[in-house]
């Protein structure tokens, strides 16, 4: 981060209000349990927020490429303050109204998902391609991290000081990030500017189609996402092998993020690696051979121990990816490629979720972890088959 001041304000600025999302999403998954006492109206909390990002994601990457990115992102982290400032209001007032919570969840995701995508686009802009990987590195310690930390002090703040200090606390954490923002050079899109609508959007999903690049790292992407995502059995498998405590429960959620932050923290020899392509499968891969093991778990240290094997080699495998897209992706296309990873993302592990719970319900909740793990390495090696351009990519071509 010494070669680039403006990445590293940008960076903290962006951990610290990370941070205090998460603290966010938890207050208000404890409210609405509170106010219903319904682990379905928790739950449809989530699927309001990714139903919004998927749509709003799509449709904000040709706005991306449109403007000068970096007035946008000051622009949504205005927002995005304006609906923390609401959600801190209607806990203050006690308005207990589960209704306006979702209207606010879903405000908040749309302005999020176009947040999210622009900034994005500004890490190729400052750091030079042979930092890319330790760029991206940097951005995946500061997700797994705010993963850790965010729920972990809300939930001493909550025991302190109520919800209301949740929300707070992350409409605070907004002034870094508008810090880190404000000092950036304009970010106007290179070359000819997109204009919103939906023949841009179809332009940006064309590029990645035809690019067998990035869409080959994409489907390796979705691969992951959508066959190996266990979260959605933690619950019943907790239940079932480790004795229900709630405690455990936290420690099964946070394991992939603990080995998400060790991965991204160990990942400096990434820069090394030129056959970033197949290094990407082979991550890949390795998530799934990390689900294996938790499904064949026999104690609890075990199952712990896989599932941080897993997040590490996602961490390393987000790495490899980020580093490809941005160094292969045009500016002008920055913001549409970015949408459409987001989408993947965010959309991919909804689904993934629901495939896991499905499976898990018609046959077992371990049997369900093995099979996706098991596919996982499968569909790795057949993506590798297929796309034998990602898997001959070199950094730099």
């Amino acid at each position: 981060m010494g070669e680039s001041p403006a990445f590293r304000r940008f960076w903290l600025g962006s951990g610290l209000s990370a941070i205090g999302a998460q603290m966010t999403v938890f207050a208000v998954a404890l409210q609405v349990y509170t106010i219903t006492r319904s682990s379905l109206a928790v739950g449809g909390v989530g699927l309001a927020a990714g139903v919004s990002t998927v749509v709003s994601g799509l449709l904000g990457g040709p706005l991306v490429d449109a403007v000068d990115r970096r007035r946008l992102v000051l622009l949504t982290t205005g927002l995005l303050a304006v609906v923390s400032a609401a959600l801190a209001a209607q806990a203050f007032t006690g308005l207990r109204q589960v209704g306006l919570l979702y209207a606010l969840v879903v405000i908040q995701s749309v302005i999020a998902s176009v947040d999210g995508t622009a900034r994005r686009t500004f890490v190729p802009r400052l750091l030079p391609p042979e930092s890319l990987p330790a760029g991206a590195a940097l951005t995946m310690l500061t997700f797994h991290g705010s993963l850790i930390i965010g729920p972990s002090v809300a939930g001493l703040v909550t025991a302190g000081w109520g919800l209301r200090g949740c929300y707070l606390v992350d409409l605070v954490g907004f002034g870094a990030a508008l810090y880190g923002v404000h000092r950036l050079p304009p970010m106007r899109p290179e070359g000819t500017p997109a204009r919103p609508g939906l023949r841009s959007l179809v332009a940006g999903l064309r590029f990645v189609k035809g690019d067998r690049v990035i869409g080959g790292a994409f489907l390796a992407d979705m691969n992951v996402m959508v066959l190996g995502m266990p979260a959605a059995l933690f619950p019943a498998i907790n239940a079932m092998h480790f004795g229900g405590d709630p405690k455990t429960l936290g420690l099964l959620n946070a394991a992939p993020a603990v080995g998400g932050v060790v991965g991204s923290v160990l990942s400096g020899p990434v820069r090394r690696v030129t056959r970033q392509g197949l290094a990407l499968l082979v991550a890949g891969a390795g998530w799934g051979l990390g689900l294996v093991g938790f499904g064949l778990a026999g104690n609890l240290a075990a199952a712990l121990g896989a599932l941080a094997f897993a997040g590490a080699a996602d961490a390393i495998g987000v790495v490899f990816r980020s580093a490809m897209v941005q160094a292969t992706t045009p500016d002008e296309f920055r913001g549409r490629v970015a949408s459409v990873e987001m989408t993947i993302g965010a959309g991919g592990g909804q689904l993934g979720n629901f495939r896991a719970g499905a499976v898990g319900s018609l046959i077992s909740p371990s049997a369900s972890v093995l099979i996706g793990g098991a596919s996982v390495i499968g569909c790795a090696v057949l993506i590798g088959l297929a796309v034998p351009a990602l898997t001959r990519f070199r950094a730099g071509r």
